[in-house]
């Protein structure tokens, strides 16, 4: 079996892919040249005609100016390619808003700094003529720039999608082939349940368990399909799921379970509330004396799930990965990230809703 696309830091992150440094420098060093060529073609033509001797001075000039079209040019790319802007949750508006103030200032800052320092290389101040080409050819650069800019931040995203999507195709795969590895005949296993349905239909609590195992193991078959599914579909699941884990636990075990209606139609991915209840089931004491309670609830757009430490005299048996993989899987499909906090003696886990388009 082939083993999977690396998750990298970006993923794990959730930040931005950064363009690289190399193609960076390599535009920034093109477009100095280029905007230095008026300059340069009207030295040139003026010493030609005899009209301007030639002088190392004049090369120090170019170079001066040089300097600083390269040094802005790298600036203002770097500012709008590698900084990660979507890390603060502000409305699109505003965040264009910072971007376009930010962009000013560079150019701005580069204007002052190019006029404040020509007298020191140079002797003598720059004239207002030299001013006003410097000013102009800033401006314009700048305009250019952005556009630049943005043309390799949306290449470097495209790859990132390509990215995600071949490891997403990849997971699936392996999803698939490790389910037909271990499959049991679905037909052979509800037929087994019904059969021991029949069993004991004189015992209703033992009836109803066994109707809430068959449902679980039909829900986990048919989400196998999808990538999502809705809240209320996982939420009728997790139901079941804490009624068998209230029959093996009883009163030492309450899973409280609160959600506004108006997210019940939002998606996340399949078993990932079970998982949740499940780890804290696992890994914390549950016994008469500590009783332990789990909660679930929406809070802004959010489904919390959350439990007092408790920690087992006992490790208890697990790989430590189902967190990991929920992570994965909600960077890899929803494009968010799970957040996990530990505070006051409350272990939080924050799953991200996505609005059923």
């Amino acid at each position: 079996m082939k083993k999977p696309f690396p998750i990298t830091d970006t993923y794990k992150y959730m930040g931005i892919t950064k363009v690289k440094q190399g193609e960076i420098v390599k535009t920034a060093l093109l477009l100095g040249i280029l905007v230095s060529l008026p300059k340069t073609i009207y030295l040139y033509n003026a010493i030609m005609e005899g009209n301007m001797d030639f002088s190392f001075l004049w090369v120090a000039d170019f170079l001066y100016r040089y300097l600083f079209f390269f040094g802005f040019s790298w600036a203002v790319i770097q500012l709008n390619t590698n900084v990660d802007f979507d890390r603060f949750q502000w409305p699109t508006p505003v965040k264009w808003m910072v971007v376009v103030l930010l962009n000013v200032l560079v150019l701005l800052l580069v204007i002052v700094l190019i006029r404040m320092l020509y007298p020191v290389c140079f002797g003598k101040e720059m004239d207002h003529r030299e001013i006003g080409f410097v000013n102009f050819t800033l401006i314009n650069l700048s305009v250019v720039l952005f556009f630049i800019a943005r043309s390799l931040r949306l290449k470097t995203d495209r790859q990132d999608d390509r990215i995600e999507n071949e490891q997403l195709k990849q997971q699936n795969l392996e999803n698939e082939l490790a389910a037909l590895k271990n499959q049991i005949d679905p037909h052979f296993l509800f037929n087994s349940l019904n059969s021991l349905t029949s069993l004991v239909r004189e015992n209703e609590k033992a009836t109803q368990f066994v109707n809430k195992l068959s449902y679980m193991y039909r829900y986990i078959l048919q989400s196998s399909d999808t990538n999502l599914v809705t809240l209320k579909e996982e939420l009728k699941f997790l139901e079941s799921y804490a009624f068998l884990m209230n029959t093996r636990y009883r009163d030492r075990l309450r899973i409280a379970i609160d959600i506004a209606p108006e997210v019940l139609g939002h998606r996340l991915p399949p078993l990932a509330l079970q998982l949740l209840v499940e780890n804290s089931v696992k890994h914390n004491e549950i016994s008469a004396t500590n009783p332990l309670t789990v909660k679930v609830y929406s809070h802004n757009g959010k489904i919390i799930v959350e439990n007092p430490i408790r920690g087992r005299s006992t490790l208890a048996e697990g790989t430590g990965t189902g967190l990991i993989n929920l992570k994965k899987r909600y960077v890899l499909l929803l494009k968010q990230e799970v957040v996990i906090s530990t505070t006051d003696g409350i272990f939080k886990v924050e799953l991200p809703l996505i609005e059923k388009s």
